[in-house]
């Protein structure tokens, strides 16, 4: 039996399609490159953004005519598409034979199983394609109520992972190859609050620390309202650690940012980066943008430009506002048009453009420590403990390895250099 699963969407989408995978393969199931040759067929979906949501329907679209030749494939749709109530998707994609929540990997295998795909008499060995950086989720859900984000009415309250549990699923995926971890969270700054004895990130940090044969750690994404001076702190502290912070700011004008129901002011947000970089003079900060949020005005919109220039992040994700049914943004007047909307989209895209040329090229001609993910083409492609990409050319097999590379090219994206020599252990 074969599966194929397409994912969408954001890292913990990929957590969890990369989970079902394993867990197929436990059952016996093998991966099919093409749909056309899965008796399984599941789309991890996405809809935080409008442009994600036509990608699945139009995905969706496509694997109805397949369903109508051929009876053999089960189509499960899983992740952000699907809420509690989905009488209308169904009626309008009958060929799914199941529609899941996001994360629910058990009820995908509980279908399967269903089905009357037997288990096997022992249990197969894990797959051998375990990545050399592993997204690890540490806790779902959210409990703020951002007007514009439709990810808490899909996912649900926070809910964490226990310590234990986690450290134990690390430790197997160093043992099969992993050299650097991410944990995942919708908030993961929350981390814990609602575990017993409540241990938070840096606590969780602390205690993967300490296996052996982890070179790194990172964790996303970040909310302003709980990046605690104990989280920085673990950055600034823990040697495996990355000095790389995804820090979403998403406004920069303190009206849009109230009507994002965001709870902290642009003065607050730059605090908190004042201090985290004071305390961790290396880091990469990251943010994302909401431009075109209804009532955002030119005023408040160059206000968002200007935060860009006085902060001058290493990355900004930025994305044009378009409205999430059951939101309470969704009741706003969306009232800045799509023109404008693109507008301001590629202004900041631009004005990111040039402070990330900026600040890449002063890594020209310096030493970096990368750590090698896979073989691109004829170069190598690896990242620094920055989140900087980085490719360089080698004969040699460096997949898995940390290398030092002498950065001869920079550009707003990526780098390219020579490799100097791997890096002691």
């Amino acid at each position: 039996m074969r599966y194929h699963i397409w994912t969408i969407g954001c890292q913990m989408n990929k957590a969890d399609s990369w989970r079902a995978g394993e867990q197929l393969h436990s059952l016996g199931w093998q991966p099919a490159a093409r749909p056309e040759d899965a008796d399984l067929i599941v789309l991890n979906t996405c809809v935080v953004r409008q442009s994600a949501e036509d990608k699945v329907y139009g995905r969706l679209d496509s694997l109805k005519s397949l369903k109508h030749r051929n009876q053999r494939p089960s189509i499960v749709v899983m992740g952000c598409l699907v809420g509690e109530d989905n009488q209308a998707l169904e009626r309008r994609f009958p060929f799914v034979d199941l529609f899941l929540r996001p994360s629910d990997v058990a009820g995908l295998l509980s279908f399967v199983q269903a089905r009357g795909v037997p288990r096997p008499q022992q249990d197969l060995s894990p797959r051998n394609e375990v990545p050399v950086c592993c997204y690890v989720p540490v806790m779902e859900g959210c409990n703020h109520h951002c007007t514009y984000c439709i990810v808490r009415l899909r996912r649900g309250k926070e809910r964490s992972r226990p310590v234990s549990e986690i450290v134990e699923e690390v430790h197997r995926l160093v043992e099969r190859g992993a050299r650097e971890v991410t944990l995942l969270g919708q908030n993961v700054d929350a981390y814990g609050q609602d575990l017993p004895g409540q241990p938070d990130l840096a606590d969780l940090l602390s205690a993967i620390h300490g296996i052996d044969d982890l070179w790194r750690a990172r964790f996303l994404t970040s909310h302003p309202r709980d990046m605690s001076d104990r989280i920085i702190d673990a950055v600034a502290g823990l040697d495996k650690v990355c000095e790389h912070i995804e820090l979403p700011v998403q406004a920069g004008h303190d009206l849009t940012l109230k009507r994002m129901v965001r709870g902290y002011t642009v003065e607050q947000y730059h605090r908190l980066v004042r201090r985290l970089r004071d305390r961790v003079p290396q880091v990469a900060v990251a943010t994302d943008i909401i431009v075109g949020f209804p009532g955002e005005t030119e005023e408040h919109f160059q206000a968002t430009c200007d935060l860009l220039k006085e902060e001058r992040f290493d990355v900004v994700h930025v994305a044009a506002y378009s409205p999430r049914p059951g939101t309470p943004a969704a009741r706003l007047d969306d009232n800045v048009p799509p023109s404008e909307k693109e507008r301001r989209r590629r202004l900041i895209e631009e004005t990111q453009e040039q402070i990330a040329s900026e600040i890449n090229r002063r890594l020209l001609s310096s030493e970096v420590e990368v750590l090698v993910e896979e073989k691109q083409r004829d170069k190598w492609r690896g990242r620094t403990r920055t989140n900087k990409l980085v490719f360089f050319p080698a004969d040699q097999d460096w997949e898995g390895k940390l290398a030092t590379v002498e950065i001869t090219w920079a550009g707003p994206w990526s780098m390219q250099g020579k490799v100097k020599a791997p890096h002691p252990g």
